[in-house]
């Protein structure tokens, strides 16, 4: 997979499992630091992901 994509990968796991778990919440910080940037399609993604965690869809997971 291009590591491009990643964030939008990460998004759409989150999204498939109805879950943030902190893996994945901390992959997608990590590669938000790494790029250095968002791109239009990651952004879409992670507002995507922001609205349906509002909307009660997707459970964020707390750390053990």
């Amino acid at each position: 997979m291009k590591r491009t994509a990643m964030i939008r990968h990460l998004v759409e796991k989150a999204l498939y499992f109805k879950r943030l778990t902190p893996d994945i919440e901390n992959e997608i910080n990590y590669e938000l630091t790494r790029l250095g940037y968002i791109s239009d399609v990651d952004f879409e993604a992670l507002e995507l992901l922001m609205s349906e965690m509002d909307a009660g869809r997707i459970k964020l997971v707390p750390s053990n």
